[in-house]
């Protein structure tokens, strides 16, 4: 009889602590980081081992480099969430020059609280990743090594405040931004004028989603300025388990001058392809095509202005589930010899291998 009543105790002992357990809260804050190094040779090999100037990501030449390395601090509660990011790498410093002090080093830092008790609603203000594109600074997330010329040459962050609302069906989720300017933290020196965003996100299925996203404002000083106009279109499909594609377009128009009734255009587009092999190894292709010949946002210097055919074969390994290793050649062929050569002589071709470590943790 005691030998019962001993066994029902100790039973009723393991229930408690296994509820207890069950029952404890999670943790709000959570830390997590990521790091990227890269080797690429690029056959042009230009005399200061930089990458062509449109490109910002892993645009250091014939070197051991780091791309981007943070740190991240999360803390999220059921009506407050905030992120801070400190990073460095090659990835930061041409991206973040125009930043003061500081702010050169901040990848993310932003606080947001819901809204609205009974809805996905919550306002956000601070600095955090670009609403625009499918491509991110973070290589992990991406179908290859290297980031497209869209990419590069649209914002990778932004500051200011947005705020975003999330059906309760997920299919749909909407974003409006007030921002600092075009890839800013601090505003330009004598520039007055906010500018503004939008996102929406259109999910009518799991393996098939519709992003369009815009810009509209003024990224120089108020004497000079000059309204921008842009607007980003992609659609992302899970063809199969193992065949995932992304499609995109962008387009933009800025005035030619101050009070101009006239605009200067630029367009992109990009096309890729994602194929899983195993669980370990993937394969991904990417073609892209970018006009700008006006030199609005990519100044090539030559009479007709940056035309560019750009495609890339990619190859990834993951040796553990958290770390990758990838390799990509790509192939830039424009119509206007624009690509620096070491002998100072200048190619209308730039072809490129990159070979990169990716660690998530």
């Amino acid at each position: 009889m005691n030998t019962k009543i001993s066994l029902a105790a100790l039973t009723l002992c393991f229930s408690a602590v296994a509820f207890a357990q069950e029952e404890k809260p999670k943790n709000p804050l959570t830390i997590s980081g990521y790091a990227e190094t890269y080797f690429q040779y690029d056959t042009n090999n230009p005399i200061n081992n930089s990458r062509p100037e449109f490109i910002y990501s892993h645009n250091r030449n014939n070197e051991v480099s780091l791309n981007l390395t943070f740190v991240k601090a999360n803390y999220e509660t059921e009506k407050v969430r905030t992120n801070l990011a400190i990073a460095a790498g090659s990835y930061m410093n041409a991206n973040y020059a125009a930043e003061p002090g500081v702010l050169k080093n901040i990848y993310e830092a932003n606080v947001g609280f819901k809204v609205a008790k009974n809805q996905n609603l919550w306002l956000t203000a601070g600095i955090f990743p670009s609403h625009i594109g499918y491509e991110s600074a973070v290589g992990a997330d991406c179908f290859t090594l290297t980031r497209s010329i869209m990419a590069e040459n649209s914002p990778y962050f932004e500051a200011g405040a947005k705020i975003t609302y999330v059906s309760p069906s997920g299919q749909w989720e909407l974003t409006g931004l007030y921002l600092n300017g075009w890839q800013r933290i601090q505003r330009v020196d004598g520039n007055t004028t906010p500018s503004f965003g939008h996102q929406i996100i259109f999910r009518p299925l799991a393996k098939f989603s519709i992003n369009s996203s815009s810009f509209i404002g003024n990224d120089k000083a108020d004497n000079l300025r000059q309204k921008r106009y842009f607007h980003d279109l992609y659609v992302a499909y899970d063809l199969t388990r193992k065949v995932k594609l992304l499609a995109g377009f962008d387009i933009g128009w800025e005035q030619a001058a101050p009070q101009s009734e006239d605009y200067n255009k630029w367009y992109g587009a990009s096309v890729m392809m994602q194929l899983m092999v195993t669980d370990k190894l993937n394969f991904a292709v990417r073609g892209e095509y970018y006009q700008d010949k006006k030199g609005v946002i990519i100044a090539s210097g030559t009479p007709n202005g940056f035309e560019t055919f750009g495609v890339s074969l990619n190859a990834d390994y993951k040796i553990t589930p958290n770390l990758m290793w990838r390799t990509e050649v790509k192939n830039y062929s424009s119509k206007e010899a624009i690509f620096v050569k070491n002998t100072a002589e200048v190619s209308d071709t730039s072809f490129s291998i990159n070979t990169s470590l990716a660690i998530k943790f």
